[in-house]
């Protein structure tokens, strides 16, 4: 079993590109924070370079380079690379193909966005070529997306101020779609990211941060397992990291409603065999557990078609068929209903 449980916030950008922050201050936010590390994933064609002279350890918090590669459209978020992605002019599957040949792991970056209506026109940069193979996996969660995607007129965008974290709604449902339909192919890791900026908006004389780094860097995380603690040798803690998203041993949860750290879902065979999420294997009959901090309703999905739904803390599940099994978990607000609160890699029992 995996015994350490990691937290970080993926895609966030700096001074290097359009964010407003220097890594340094980033690492302050991010372990002001709690976390474990954080991923700047800055657009190569602003940053240029990976700066991956900025690598390391801030305090308590472990800072990875990476790029967020693609101008209008087909943005891919590139984590591990060595050397920079140059990918202007270069059409998907290439920048793809680059990015896995200079041993680096890529994910789709929101490839359903809408954008947002007030201002910006809906502007949005989506994945429109969806033929495209050899990626690792996708970002099924982006927070930012999402929040901008709700803000049609002002009066939205006061209500979804007031209320960022509780009216955030979960990944759209044609991203879950679309990745379900992949994961019974093969197996295809999901991450979620902030897309923290730290843009101010501006209108009028009206200037703000609508969404800070010091809050976003504590809303949709991701939660990796590792066998053994992170190394003090900052490169194989870098490897573990980057092997857990790979492998899709994590879940993605928005720590901003609740802290998620303690969510367990495990397969246990009628012989005691056990797999952690993300991980696959043959077909056996055996039990689905899965464990909340806290009271909320749990939904087991599988093949992408819901299957069972529970309240409580625990739910135990007999396996009997074969099949792509994975979790959401929904945290009720007196307000507003249930909210969207974690979302697991699948187990696959082929």
């Amino acid at each position: 079993m995996f015994d350490f449980e990691y937290v970080g916030n993926l895609h966030v950008h700096s001074r290097y590109s359009d964010g407003t922050r220097s890594i340094e201050e980033i690492a302050v936010a991010a372990e002001g924070a709690g976390l474990d590390f954080v991923y700047i994933n800055d657009h190569e064609c602003l940053a240029g370079d990976l700066h991956a002279e900025h690598e390391g350890r801030y305090g308590k918090v472990m800072v990875f380079m990476g790029h967020e590669i693609g101008r209008k459209d087909h943005h891919y978020l590139a984590f591990g690379l060595k050397e920079a992605v140059n990918g202007d002019g270069l059409p998907p599957q290439e920048v793809i193909d680059q990015v896995k040949a200079k041993g680096g792991l890529g994910f789709l970056a929101h490839p359903f966005e809408k954008g947002m209506p007030f201002l910006e026109k809906s502007r949005a940069y989506t994945w429109k070529d969806l033929s495209v193979t050899g990626f690792d996996g996708i970002c099924i969660w982006n927070f930012s997306s999402r929040w901008k995607e709700r803000v049609k007129t002002p009066f939205h965008g006061l209500l979804f101020l007031a209320f960022k974290s509780q009216l955030l709604k979960g990944p759209s449902q044609e991203t879950l779609a679309f990745w379900d339909r992949l994961c019974l192919e093969r197996r295809v890791s999901a991450i979620g990211g902030s897309d923290a900026h730290g843009g101010i908006f501006k209108w009028g004389p009206i200037r703000f941060t609508p969404l800070s780094y010091e809050f976003l860097l504590n809303t949709i995380n991701v939660h990796l397992f590792l066998h053994n603690k992170v190394s003090k040798d900052f490169d194989s803690g870098k490897k573990a990291i980057l092997d857990s998203m790979k492998e899709g041993r994590l879940f993605i949860a928005h720590d901003g409603l609740h802290p998620a750290k303690g969510f367990r879902f495990d397969f246990v065979s009628s012989d005691g065999f056990s797999l952690v999420m993300g991980e696959e294997c043959p077909f056996q009959k055996g039990e689905i557990v899965i464990e909340c901090p806290c009271s909320s309703e749990i939904r087991l999905i599988k093949n992408g078609r819901p299957e069972r739904i529970w309240r409580g803390r625990e739910a135990v599940y007999e396996v009997l068929e074969a099949g792509v099994y994975r979790v959401e978990v929904y945290l009720r607000h007196f307000l507003f209903g249930w909210r969207p609160w974690i979302f697991s890699n699948p187990i696959y029992l082929r």
